[in-house]
């Protein structure tokens, strides 16, 4: 596997994490319990940062790879 082709797999296991925790949050309010409640929006915050910033170090990569093929 090339380096293209693992950022484009990357990048759609990202969408696919993100998708997931966009189709958890709604799930959250039935727990019915403000402190569970809580906690678990907090960790589905950072999940969905450490996603971001997957995805961000993959653009930077594929522009560094981009840049040097000029």
């Amino acid at each position: 596997m090339d380096s293209s082709t693992a950022i484009q797999q990357l990048r759609t296991d990202c969408n696919q994490i993100s998708a997931q925790i966009t189709h958890m949050h709604p799930l959250v309010a039935k727990l019915n319990d403000p402190a569970t409640q809580s906690e678990v929006i907090k960790a589905l915050f950072e999940l969905t940062k450490q996603v971001e910033v997957v995805k961000k170090h993959l653009i930077k990569l594929e522009k560094r790879d981009g840049s040097t093929l000029v």
